[in-house]
């Protein structure tokens, strides 16, 4: 037989990483949570904006005085 050399994932050598690329722009990816869920933070921003704030939607409404309530 001849002495070929066995294939070997890269995922098992220490050291070695392979390369994440973003789903939607193809950017490399390199912190834990973009590599994970396979987006950005850039590209992950557009697909799941932030829900707006209740507080920002309030506002005072100016209401007349109840009857029989004097100020």
């Amino acid at each position: 037989m001849s002495e070929e050399p066995l294939a070997i994932a890269v995922d098992s050598v220490p050291g070695a990483s392979r390369r994440v690329r973003c789903r939607l722009c193809g950017r490399p990816l390199t912190g834990a949570d973009s590599r994970r869920t396979g987006l950005g933070p850039t590209c992950d921003a557009k697909l799941h904006p932030p829900a707006p704030d209740i507080r920002t939607r309030r506002h005072e409404v100016d209401q007349d005085p109840l009857p029989g309530l004097d100020p």
